[in-house]
């Protein structure tokens, strides 16, 4: 018996195992697990998305593609799906295997290496999941992909504009939304919260100069024209203590200028709903005039806690 000496790191198939001498015996014991029919790993290896994505192309025909949920993940953002691989190739292929999700490709697809596995581009993926994602999230995943550097937006426009895919016009609406500068899917959200309650948008990224012209402070959101900041902090408690004296003096700094700052701790995300209104009421108490927000029926179920809270929470997709 001589497998491959790095099948330790990554998944095999049955063919495979037979060929390098293993019984069909060997392969039921507790050294291996099988992950898909056909499909094998070392039982002490962790199974990542990377790890199901290797196993999934080791199932499907030639020329596959990960695409889908999955691609997404390759590219380092996970959203809420199936729980299932998502699989792309050139036939009605179907792996009749419950944590696979074949689909068939419309139009060609030029993949992109990620990983080192064949993966649809950025722009396929933006485009695939628009028939699968909220509107805030497909948000959310242009402006990921735009911060992370892995597209521009002008090329996600020309894409969608070029393409005749499912999936094309909402991909399209959703790019009147995508902005470069949001640096976190914690960020983006933030801003679609507040422009689906007919606030104005926020400017991103946003650098304050004191009367001199010195750096004082970038801020992730800001109305300018009101002084108004609007910044997450999901990391207060894991800061230490001079990090958050950091953060104290830079946030007084703002305030001797006249500005005032609005700070979004996970503690808030129980009751999104609060957010608009304590913005509503730093925005008025700095002049702005315009209407009080308003959450429809729509926006509750975008922004509801748990939504929002995923949203929020940090994940790595490999």
């Amino acid at each position: 018996m001589k497998l491959p000496a790095d099948v330790a790191d990554r998944p095999f198939t049955r063919a495979e195992a037979l060929a390098a001498g293993l019984t069909p015996k060997q392969l039921r014991s507790v050294r291996w697990r099988r992950l898909l029919r056909g499909v094998y790993v070392n039982a002490d290896l962790v199974l990542t998305v990377v790890v199901w994505a290797r196993a999934a192309l080791l199932a499907a025909p030639r020329g596959a593609v990960i695409s889908h949920y999955t691609a997404l993940a390759l590219w380092g953002l996970d959203v809420p799906s199936d729980g299932r691989i998502h699989v792309s190739t050139r036939t009605n292929w179907d792996s009749e295997q419950a944590r696979i999700a074949s689909h068939r490709r419309q139009g060609s697809i030029a993949s992109r290496e990620r990983h080192g596995l064949p993966v649809t581009s950025p722009e396929r993926t933006f485009v695939d999941l628009a028939t699968k994602l909220s509107w805030p999230w497909l948000v959310v995943t242009g402006d990921w992909l735009i911060t992370q550097r892995f597209t521009t937006l002008q090329r996600l426009v020309e894409y969608a504009d070029d393409r005749h895919l499912s999936g094309v016009r909402r991909a399209r609406r959703a790019l009147r939304w995508v902005r470069e500068g949001a640096e976190s899917p914690r960020e983006s959200w933030v801003r679609l919260l507040l422009v689906t309650a007919r606030f104005p948008e926020p400017e991103l990224q946003v650098r304050v100069l004191d009367g001199d012209g010195h750096f004082i402070a970038r801020v992730d959101m800001a109305y300018v024209r009101w002084q108004v900041a609007v910044e997450y902090d999901g990391y207060w408690h894991e800061r230490s203590a001079r990090q958050r004296e950091r953060d104290r003096d830079r946030r007084e700094c703002l305030e001797r200028l006249g500005w005032t700052v609005i700070v979004i701790y996970d503690t808030d995300l129980s009751d999104p709903r609060k957010i608009p209104w304590r913005i509503f009421h730093a925005l008025r108490e700095q002049g702005y005039l315009g209407p009080a927000p308003v959450t429809s029926v729509m926006w509750e179920r975008w922004f509801a806690a748990s939504n929002f809270r995923r949203a929020m929470a940090p994940r790595a997709a490999a």
